[in-house]
């Protein structure tokens, strides 16, 4: 894994230009000793009274004003236009977990890039945070503790197979795709769920409350997916 220009043992808060809900954000920066910027999110966190351990991006969203007020040496001007500000950052950053916020806002072109580039990291353990989702790239296997009747959907960004255990509609034997079939809205029969994939591209959607039982999956997961070459 490329270790890239920010490296921590333990998570770290990945904050985008769009919409971060506040009560959110209060928590992931109890919880994230060290806080990333993707180019505008350092106005976010500037705004609560919190400078960026890093800037990473094209910069064509920061003020000159707020840049000013932000260490040079923290500032990482990348300026290639091939890859969003999200996937600047989620390449650059080493860390067993990192939290998302302000990258599901209300457009939804926005929303299908930051999902393109979690399949397109499939090595960087990230999980998107919105107001009422969040999401993330299953590893190749998976267990997660819920409630039982949680929602819990499935979307596949390539054509795939995956197994299930404690899904109220199992996966064995399914063939997944994104223009055949998906696994939107299933939920949990039991409260131990095992999931396991045969390639990187099954996206899990999980209701916001549901943040610590995947954080704890995530982290817990015995394998990860190579980089893509």
């Amino acid at each position: 894994m490329n270790d890239g220009l920010v490296s921590h043992p333990g998570p770290v808060l990945l904050v985008g230009g769009g919409k971060s809900d506040p009560d959110q954000l209060r928590e992931l920066l109890d919880t994230c000793a060290l806080r990333v910027a993707a180019d505008g999110g350092a106005e976010t966190l500037l705004a609560l009274g919190v400078m960026p351990d890093a800037v990473i991006g094209d910069l064509d969203s920061l003020t000159h004003v707020s840049r000013a007020r932000i260490p040079a040496e923290r500032v990482h001007h990348i300026p290639e236009q091939n890859s969003t500000d999200f996937d600047k950052c989620l390449s650059n950053i080493t860390a067993p977990l990192v939290y998302g916020t302000g990258f599901l806002g209300p457009r939804v072109d926005h929303q299908l890039a930051g999902l393109t580039v979690l399949a397109n990291r499939p090595d960087r353990r990230c999980i998107l945070l919105g107001e009422e989702d969040v999401i993330a790239l299953a590893p190749p296997e998976i267990e997660l503790s819920l409630p039982v009747a949680t929602r819990l959907s499935l979307y596949p960004l390539a054509a795939m197979r995956g197994e299930s255990e404690g899904l109220r509609w199992p996966l064995d034997g399914i063939e997944f795709a994104p223009a055949r079939r998906v696994g939107t809205s299933n939920e949990t029969s039991e409260t131990r769920v095992r999931l396991r994939f045969d390639a990187p591209a099954m996206l899990i959607i999980l209701p916001v409350e549901a943040t610590p039982a995947l954080s704890r999956g995530l982290l817990s997961a015995p394998a990860t997916w190579p980089a893509h070459a």
